[in-house]
């Protein structure tokens, strides 16, 4: 990655600042692509490594969920004009499908739990075929 990351000094407390990563888009989409597939990770744990890569004290809510809600739109559209769900950025790995942010997005809850049943159903299938190729 080269982009150089914007970290500003936020109060934290009476006397205390800490550093405040402010993400890009483009971080923010490399990190939901390492979230494993067919899994539920917090966006608070995707907040958590893109400080610590960056050597922050914390990332900025606000930004991420903007820039959640930016992936959302784009890759539910690429997906509804027939792009194959390995070329979007899947941000159904980030967004619990009960909570308030979920009936914002592209999709809605209803696509984002279908999406994350759907990649569980291909994690057990490739693991039947390995094993099966195995056994054989």
């Amino acid at each position: 990655m080269n982009e150089i990351p914007v970290i500003e000094p936020r109060r934290k407390g009476r006397s205390g600042t800490q550093a405040m990563l402010i993400p890009s888009r483009q971080m923010v989409e490399e990190q939901i692509r390492l979230a494993p597939e067919g899994v539920l990770t917090e966006a608070g744990v995707l907040r958590r490594r893109l400080a610590a890569q960056y050597g922050a004290d914390a990332c900025c809510p606000v930004t991420v969920q903007r820039h959640l809600r930016a992936i959302a739109e784009l890759s539910f559209g690429a997906m509804e004009k027939g792009e194959p769900v390995s070329v979007v950025t899947p941000y159904w790995r980030m967004v619990d499908p009960a909570s308030l942010l979920a009936k914002r997005l592209a999709g809605g809850p209803v696509f984002i739990r279908e999406r994350l049943a759907a990649e569980r159903r291909e994690l057990v299938a490739r693991r039947e075929g390995a094993w099966n190729s195995v056994c054989s």
